[in-house]
């Protein structure tokens, strides 16, 4: 074997070298400089030249990692235009009020936090001064994703603006009596100010990657010019652990976002305490967005250091910048000069010389005080560079200091996440500290004021006229006042309500075909936004891909290698399908951005989801209820449905439980419907509902979850009875009788009542003959499309019982006179149709596919878990038995008929 210490470089190099003798001089050069000067001078060169290439554009890889200072040098700075001592005290007064907000708050033991907007403030003021575009300028203004614990310093601007006045801000986190805060940004609860819902850890930054992309989307299909808006991610060091705030990065770069920009709160501490106690997190966020090809700007040193900078002329102190862990960073934010002295410079030569230039004071300040994120100039330079940047999303790492202003108490301490309030002499020291003309006879029995400078102010003016030239306040959250969208033509909807004949076609199927119809439609089709994570042709939809294109930035730079196919593989730049390829992350933060355009952008647009029903809710339920809470509009559909209907799958795909999960969503409306008209009629309805003109009463900001089947089976005719589709929408209607399915019971046949959803139904019509032909029992079969539909109907009557308002429950008036026991059966766990368990006046039980799944044949799976006809039939049996009305012994029977 060869020893690899024998092999030349050049020949582990497949690439050619044509001249071997320059390649040598540099190698040697840079062999002379390390001898010479040193490794860390060598370093140093190597740096600089391949920073060098990179700005010349040539095909290198990317520097992953640069020295740990500010990556715009002090003399590149641009001037901040305007009245820095204004913006100044406004930012002193909105650090008051936040402060104050919590700590009066704290007597309730509400909560509340006080140190992230305290390191956070001038990343935010320096936006809302100079860059966050508002409303009510042409466009749609900027997209801000505000972090969470940040809201009592955006509450406060708010106050300082006029939109909040004390008595809301005094009810921070108290919203019963109708007049509170929410404690974080969340647009059902205060939706005129918030946009999006942040504070379920990751979930920001993906949705605003996805956000800013749905911008672009817009924009490439000529629905919204939205090149003015801009995409701002507040974000915190400790968050970016999550996996789903790194999830969407590459993509961010791969179509060239440069809309999108992150700002990274890096104050080195997450809740319990330092955010990477032995290492140093900015770099390692900058190495990992420099990696996905994001332009990273670091803005870490603030102007007290420039000084430190100029007299390192050895790159003595630059090397242990990067040495530091940041825990140790921390720690010098808490400790005297001396052990400053002693720790950080004490270790080189060069450093110990330097310090010997600077004062105790000098010291305190750049590193008890001087940090990029807290100077105005620094966030400016960056932010300003962000958005003139071109061709790739920008990431700013700012670093701060967590409860910064607030005092020793709380700078820097593992413990500020938990610390709720500030003392009297806290808030009167931070009062000198912040210069406000706020006397101590204010503070009136020891509770702490509110200051405002008065609403013609200098400040308040200022503050007021700098959002007036860049569009109104903000954040905001504005519903334009649009017309409803015109209904789709009837001709799509009917078409289904006359069944598919001897044609075996599945749900899922009937769904796709209705929305192949309904993108045609003149007037709405180019608003519906398909959105699939890469299983397009398990759901049957390819013969979308030609006709809507699939959505690219690039178009199609290739020749797909089905193009002589009908159905081939089509990409452009005006595509509609959004095909994300294997992320439901991803698609479901595409389906929010898409849901809530109606308020975004004043553009209602009409997504819908699709997806393998057990990697929907169960993965990805946390983003559902962020949907809710944005108020989203649109159809979340789960393909290949139930427990038991795919085949061969097994556990991991088998769901038995996706509408227990959407029940507990008050913003979801979840249908499983068994038949294709059943799928049209719940279609057409939500986009009445959602699009169209809603009912009195009716709140538009819900989404539908449909479920849908890959079992082909014979779609009936929708049944000409009248209430039919009023039973479709709320629930549950009589699908037929024993009697009008043909069937002759024998006179005074006891009668039972079987309940089904989805594909259930068909196990239920096949047990309705069983019934009759084999045990002379009459069995009439319903088709509940919601059982959670019909339990919310439930719930609101007994809440209108409580006010002394008569309303019985629309599955008692459906049920009402109904002959016999009640037998209720789905593909899903029981717990499903016992949704309903108590508002049923009749005997009630139920069937359901319990337990993990497994793979086999859909007989053997249903057989497995009880739930096939045959099952039914014994368990209808035995309730008769129960009642008196078959004999006891034909239970016994039927189970060894049936090999039960």
């Amino acid at each position: 074997m060869t020893d690899p210490k024998a092999i030349q470089p050049s020949e582990l190099d497949q690439l050619p070298d044509r001249d071997p003798e320059e390649t040598a001089e540099w190698q040697a050069s840079l062999d002379a400089v390390t001898e010479a000067a040193g490794p860390h001078r060598a370093a140093y060169l190597m740096r600089r030249t391949l920073e060098r290439a990179e700005g010349a554009g040539l095909a290198l890889p990317k520097l992953l990692e640069t020295d740990y200072v500010n990556s715009i040098p002090t003399a590149a700075e641009p001037g901040v235009p305007g009245d820095e001592a204004t913006e100044q005290r406004i930012t002193a007064w909105n650090r008051w009020n936040a402060a104050a907000m919590v700590t009066r708050g704290s007597k309730y033991g509400v909560g509340g936090h006080i140190a992230t907007f305290a390191s956070a403030a001038w990343l935010y003021e320096t936006g809302f001064n100079h860059f966050f575009k508002g409303k009510e300028a042409d466009g749609s203004g900027d997209q801000l994703y505000i972090q969470g614990h940040a809201s009592p310093g955006i509450y406060a601007r708010a106050f300082l603006d006029g939109r909040l006045n004390e008595t809301q801000l005094d009810n921070f986190r108290r919203e019963a009596g109708g007049d509170g805060l929410p404690s974080y940004p969340h647009p059902r609860r205060l939706p005129w100010l918030w946009e999006f819902p942040t504070v379920s850890m990751g979930l920001g930054p993906l949705s605003a990657i996805y956000q800013a992309r749905f911008n672009r989307y817009l924009a490439n299909r000529g629905i919204k010019d939205t090149a003015g808006s801009h995409v701002w991610a507040f974000l915190g060091d400790g968050e970016m652990d999550e996996p789903e705030s790194t999830a969407a990065l590459a993509l961010a770069a791969r179509e060239e976002l440069d809309n999108l920009t992150f700002v990274i709160n890096c104050n080195l501490q997450r809740l319990d305490g330092p955010v990477r106690a032995n290492f140093k997190i900015v770099q390692e966020l900058e190495a990992q967005f420099r990696g996905a090809g994001w332009n990273v700007i670091k803005t870490l040193w603030g102007t007290a250091w420039d000084e430190l900078f100029q007299l390192d002329t050895t790159g003595a102190l630059v090397r242990r910048l990067r040495q530091v862990p940041d825990a140790q960073i921390q720690t010098y934010q808490t400790r005297d000069a001396a052990y400053i002295r002693q720790d950080f410079f004490g270790g080189d030569p060069a450093l110990v010389e330097l310090a010997k230039l600077l004062s105790d004071d000098k010291i305190l300040e750049c590193f008890h005080l001087s940090r990029g994120g807290h100077e105005a100039r620094k966030v400016f330079a960056a932010y300003k560079a962000a958005v003139e940047h071109q061709g790739a999303p920008t990431v700013i790492l700012a670093q701060t200091v967590k409860g910064h202003t607030l005092g020793e108490g709380f700078a820097s301490k593992n413990a500020n996440h938990q610390m709720k309030k500030l003392t009297v002499d806290e808030f009167k020291n931070m009062r000198d500290l912040l210069e406000l003309p706020i006397s101590d006879s204010a503070f009136v029995d020891g509770v702490v004021p509110y200051g405002h400078p008065g609403a013609d102010s200098p400040e308040v003016r200022y503050l007021q006229e700098r959002r007036a030239a860049l569009g109104g306040p903000a954040p905001a959250r504005r519903v334009h006042p649009v017309a409803p969208l015109p209904a789709p033509a009837e001709k799509a909807f009917a078409s289904f309500d006359k069944g598919s004949g001897s044609q075996n076609v599945a749900t899922t199927m009937a769904f796709v075909r209705l929305v192949k119809d309904l993108v045609r439609d003149k007037e709405t089709g180019k608003r519906w936004v398909p959105i699939v994570p890469d299983e397009a042709r398990t759901f049957g939809m390819e013969s979308l891909f030609p006709s809507l294109g699939i959505y690219s930035p690039k178009g199609q730079t290739y020749e797909p290698v089905d193009r002589d196919q009908l159905m081939y593989y089509k990409e452009a730049k005006n595509g509609q399908i959004l095909n994300e390829g294997i992320t439901e992350a991803g698609s479901m933060a595409d389906f929010i951005a898409a849901s809530t355009s109606y308020a975004t952008h004043g553009e209602a647009m009409i997504p819908f989801y699709i997806f393998y029903s057990m990697f929907g809710w169960q993965r990805t339920a946390d983003q559902m209820w962020q949907l809710g809470d944005q108020l989203g509009r649109g159809f979340l559909v789960g393909a290949t449905a139930g427990r038991t209907t795919l085949t061969g799958e097994g556990l991991q795909h088998a769901d038995g439980h996706s509408p227990v999960i959407a029940a507990t969503n008050p913003a979801a409306l979840s249908y499983d419907p068994a038949f294709a008209y059943e799928v049209a009629a719940i279609v057409k309805d939500g986009l009445r509902r959602m699009y169209g003109e809603a009912a009195p009463g009716e709140d538009q900001n819900v989404f539908y979850y449909l479920t849908v089947y890959n079992e082909p089976m014979p779609q009936p005719a929708k049944p000409s009875v009248d209430g039919v589709d009023e039973g479709i929408v709320k629930g549950l209607y009589r699908f037929n009788t024993a009697e009008s399915a043909g069937i002759t019971p024998p006179a005074n046949a006891p009668r039972i009542q079987l309940l089904g959803s989805g594909t259930a139904i068909h196990w239920a019509l096949k047990a309705q003959q069983l019934l009759a032909e084999e045990w002379g029992v009459a069995a009439d079969v319903w088709s509940a499309t919601s059982w959670g539909e019909l339990r919310r109907d439930a719930l609101e009557a007994d809440e209108a019982l409580l006010r002394g308002e008569e309303r019985v429950p629309f599955v008692r008036q459906a049920l009402q006179g109904a002959e016999g026991p009640v037998l209720a059966v789905s593909d899903y766990m029981r717990q499903v149709p016992d949704q309903i368990a108590q508002w049923v006046e009749q005997d009630y039980s139920s069937l359901g596919a319990d337990g993990f799944g497994l793979s086999d044949t859909r007989e053997a799976a249903r057989r497995h878990f009880g739930v096939d006809a045959e099952s039914i039939v014994v368990a209808a049996l035995a309730q008769l038995a129960r009642r008196g009305e078959v004999k006891a012994t034909s239970v016994k029977e039927a189970r060894e008929k049936y090999g039960l």
